[in-house]
C-alpha cells in the first residue's frame, strides 16, 4: 500500500508546514498550515499561514472546525473571495489591515 503514497521525505526537507487550501462547492473551505487566527466575522476570516497572510471573505461564514496543533481551519459560508495580503501590495494590505484595527 506504501507505494501509492508519496514518501514524506520531501517534507521534512523543507522546514515549512504544507500550506493547501480545498474548497468544496464554495460552501467549505479547509485551510492548512495555518499558525494563528487573527480576527473572524460572518463576512471576514484572517488568518496567519505559513505562506502569509490569508483573507477569507464571503456572508454566513462561520469556523466549523479548528485544530491549532496541526493547523487545520474549517470555514463553512458562502465564499466570495481569497486572498493574500502580500507586502508588495502594501498600500492594499495596509489600507485592510487600518479598517482592521480602527
Amino acid at each position: 500500500m506504501e507505494q501509492y503514497y508519496p514518501n514524506h521525505s520531501l517534507d521534512k526537507d523543507r522546514h515549512q508546514p504544507n500550506h493547501d487550501i480545498v474548497m468544496k462547492g464554495r460552501k467549505n473551505i479547509e485551510i492548512t498550515g495555518v499558525k494563528h487566527v487573527e480576527s473572524f466575522d460572518h463576512e471576514e476570516f484572517l488568518l496567519e499561514t505559513v505562506m502569509g497572510y490569508l483573507a477569507v471573505k464571503g456572508s454566513q461564514l462561520k469556523m466549523q472546525n479548528l485544530n491549532v496543533e496541526q493547523g487545520v481551519v474549517v470555514i463553512e459560508g458562502k465564499v466570495s473571495d481569497i486572498s493574500y495580503l502580500d507586502e508588495q501590495y502594501g498600500e492594499q494590505g495596509k489600507g485592510f489591515f487600518s479598517k482592521l484595527f480602527k
